[in-house]
């Protein structure tokens, strides 16, 4: 019986292409630049199974070819919203993530932007290497204390929680939590956390707000100028969910006029562009999308796509189907 012919679409871990390279029928994109809407929409009729990163865009052009080969997306990674879900499944395209093996590390990138942000530590770095630092003073880059602060997190799932376990055990911090669902009390327990209703009541309330809620249509610019004129003055955002959650339009606007203390994000709208405007916020910590940048992580996000597929095609039901 012949293998599945399948296409890693961006270069993955060593260990875990040469695993697939056994398992199925393997083409890899040797290039490892993003794939166009018409190469996916070539590669759809082509590959019986096709595996997508965030930067892959298959929106439901993508989807619109005369025969479909592919039977479905094995997703690197948890958000899935740079697919369009409902036009795979209009094709009978099954669709798979990775949750859990990238809670833990996406959960320290935010709290290394928290602590840079709060401590300056960007804006430090830049000015002992350009050679402007004139020596110790009293006055200089004071920052935001961490210690006992209140944060809010918007969006209460496994890496919500896991920053949770971080801020409140490690930095004594009070949590607020708004999520769309209720969240259990004995979770909430676990973090002496309390769930506020809406989005409107936690950010006033908020040292920081951290935010891990999904991206997608619905929480698109969840986040804008109306939202983040209900923060605090010296109040600090950070975002290590999906970048189209916050409007970095006002967001900028909010950091060039000191309305918000500033921000550490991880993820942008435009990947890889950046605006200008926040470029030049020194306010503004910026990391390229390292959310999961660890080699035990993207071994870990491989090997849970390759379990998805085999069970597929093994005729179970993958354990990580969205859609």
């Amino acid at each position: 019986m012949s293998k599945p012919k399948v296409l890693v679409t961006r270069r993955w871990p060593e260990a875990v292409e040469r695993r697939m390279a056994e398992v199925f029928d393997l083409d890899l994109n040797t290039a490892d630049k993003p794939l166009s809407q018409s190469d996916f929409r070539d590669a759809l009729g082509r590959y019986d199974a096709i595996l997508p990163t965030v930067t892959d865009k298959l929106p439901a052009t993508v989807f619109e070819g005369p025969s479909m080969r592919a039977r479905i997306l094995a997703n690197y990674g948890v958000g899935f919203s740079h697919i369009d879900t409902d036009a795979a499944k209009g094709r009978g395209i099954a669709v798979t993530n990775t949750p859990d093996v990238l809670s833990e590390c996406t959960a320290d990138i935010a709290m290394t932007l928290l602590l840079m942000v709060a401590r300056r530590a960007g804006e430090g770095e830049r000015e002992l290497r350009e050679g402007r630092w004139t020596g110790w003073r009293p006055t200089h880059l004071i920052g935001t204390r961490v210690s006992g602060a209140t944060l809010g997190i918007i969006g209460f799932g496994r890496i919500g929680q896991a920053m949770a376990q971080r801020a409140h055990f490690g930095f004594g911090m009070k949590i607020l939590v708004q999520n769309r669902s209720p969240v259990p009390a004995e979770v909430l327990a676990r973090y002496n956390a309390v769930q506020v209703p809406t989005v409107e009541d936690l950010l006033p309330q908020c040292d920081f707000v951290s935010l891990h809620c999904p991206g997608g249509k619905a929480n698109r610019h969840l986040i804008n100028s109306r939202r983040l004129d209900l923060m605090r003055a010296n109040a600090i955002l950070i975002n290590t969910a999906r970048g189209e959650v916050v409007d970095e339009h006002a967001l900028a606007q909010a950091l060039w006029f000191g309305t918000i203390g500033g921000a550490g994000l991880d993820v942008f709208e435009r990947e890889p562009l950046v605006p200008e405007a926040l470029l030049g916020a020194d306010n503004l910590v910026l990391l390229p999308h390292l959310g999961s940048a660890t080699r035990q992580t993207r071994e870990a996000m491989g090997f849970r796509v390759l379990e998805n597929l085999t069970d597929f095609f093994d005729g179970r039901q993958p354990r990580d189907r969205v859609a």
